[in-house]
């Protein structure tokens, strides 16, 4: 059935493609936390373990977000490996690192998503497509209130 949301379907596939980007980084990173979160060790453990926590479970609810939001522009969401492999900027990360790192890695993680998110702007505001405008400034402000959180724990 046509879709007839008053966005054009160009605009709405272009839209759509740059919101599986954010679908992809910010799986890529709820896939890291998780892992972090299982793996952390070290005199900092009981408050990484449970931040990690917090952090993942809001990116799991952004992940189903973010993808009804592609399958409401009516386009398919990616959701292999293969495919955010593909379409993600965030790297994965080999063995376990010490906890310092992973605080850093994740804050770099934090940040790609905000980049991602960022750059979808200027096709969503031509397009006149306000609830993917809310949905990338919410996911923007948590994202970089995440990553301010966890570079604190690196300062001092």
């Amino acid at each position: 059935m046509k879709i007839d949301i008053g966005i054009k379907e160009a605009d709405r596939a272009r839209i759509a493609d740059g919101l599986s980007r954010l679908l992809a980084d910010t799986y890529t990173l709820y896939l890291k936390t998780h892992n972090f979160h299982w793996n952390v060790t070290g005199p900092m453990f009981q408050t990484l373990h449970l931040m990690f926590e917090t952090q993942y479970t809001e990116l799991a609810l952004a992940v189903d977000q973010i993808a009804e939001r592609i399958r409401s522009l009516g386009f398919p969401a990616p959701g292999t490996y293969k495919a955010f492999a593909g379409l993600g900027s965030i790297p994965e990360t080999d063995g376990v690192p010490a906890a310092q790192d992973m605080i850093r890695l994740l804050v770099e993680g934090q940040e790609a998503v905000v980049r991602t998110a960022r750059s979808l702007f200027p096709d969503v505001e031509s397009a006149g497509d306000e609830a993917t405008a809310d949905l990338l400034t919410q996911r923007i402000q948590l994202h970089e209130k995440t990553a301010w959180m966890l570079r604190s724990l690196l300062e001092g």
